[in-house]
C-alpha cells in the first residue's frame, strides 16, 4: 500500500460500510474519471454507499457509485451510475482477486478523496460481511462508549 497526502477538501465518505463489514486489508486506488465526474466529485456531488468492486477479466471495477451530471458540461455530461475502472498494480490486483475467490469476502469503497497534486482516488477495503449480533454488539460498544465519556465529562465539570 502506498501512502498518500489527503487535503481536507474533498472527502466522500461510506460510513455504513464500517458498520456492515469487517475490515480486513485496506487499498488506495486512482479512478479513471471522465471531465464531468470530476468537476462533479470535487463539488461534493458523488455518493459511494451502495458501491462495491468486482473485477472483469484482469481489470477491477467500481459498480454502484452514483456521482450527479455537472451543470455546466452541456451534451459532453457523464452517465451518473456507470461503471468506473480502478487503477491498482498488477500485483495488489492478482492479490485482491485471490483474496476475493476466498469464501466471504468481498471489494468495497470505504472513501473518495482528493490528493495533494488534485487526482481524485478511491480507498477501497477487502471486507468480510457481519453478522447480525456482530452489528447489535457493535452498538453496544459504541453506546458503552458515549457512557463512558459522557460519565468522565460530568466528572470533570464538577472538578471546575
Amino acid at each position: 500500500m502506498y501512502l498518500v497526502k489527503v487535503k481536507k477538501l474533498m472527502q466522500i465518505e461510506n460510513r455504513k460500510a464500517r458498520f456492515d463489514y469487517h475490515i480486513r486489508d485496506r487499498y488506495i486506488a486512482g479512478v479513471q474519471l471522465r471531465g464531468s465526474e470530476v468537476k462533479s466529485i470535487r463539488d461534493g456531488q458523488a455518493s459511494i454507499q451502495e458501491g462495491f468492486c468486482r473485477f472483469r477479466g484482469e481489470e477491477l471495477y467500481l459498480f454502484g457509485m452514483h456521482v450527479s451530471e455537472y451543470f455546466q458540461a452541456n451534451h459532453n455530461n457523464h452517465i451518473p451510475g456507470r461503471e468506473r475502472k480502478l487503477l491498482l498494480h498488477r500485483k495488489e490486483l492478482k492479490q485482491l482477486q485471490r483474496k476475493v475467490k476466498e469464501r466471504g469476502f468481498t471489494i468495497v469503497p470505504l472513501k473518495l478523496f482528493t490528493t495533494d497534486r488534485n487526482l481524485i482516488k478511491a480507498e477501497i477495503a477487502l471486507v468480510q460481511g457481519k453478522k447480525q449480533f456482530d452489528k447489535r454488539q457493535t452498538i453496544q460498544q459504541k453506546d458503552a462508549k458515549r457512557e463512558k465519556d459522557r460519565a468522565k465529562k460530568e466528572s470533570n465539570n464538577y472538578r471546575n
